[in-house]
């Protein structure tokens, strides 16, 4: 899912939300509760869910090379 990032007018708190495509945009700021929220411009960040990814499920033996796990030396 997409995490797209806003900013209210009124206050000028900023916050992420990770929201589906068909989600409407966010409108009331939860910091001033001000219907001033603003969707801004930035990178694309998206979170992979679930199996199926090649880092977790196709590399073999040392090759595993997983965070917080062992390195191969």
């Amino acid at each position: 899912m997409p995490i797209y990032d806003y900013q209210c007018t009124s206050c000028g708190h900023q916050l992420e939300a990770i929201q589906k495509f068909s989600d409407a945009v966010l409108v009331n700021c939860p910091a001033c509760q001000a219907p001033e929220l603003k969707k801004q411009l930035s990178m694309p960040g998206f979170r992979l869910k679930g199996g199926g990814w090649y880092e977790t499920d196709f590399k073999t033996g040392t090759k595993k090379n997983l965070a917080g796990g062992d390195k191969a030396e």
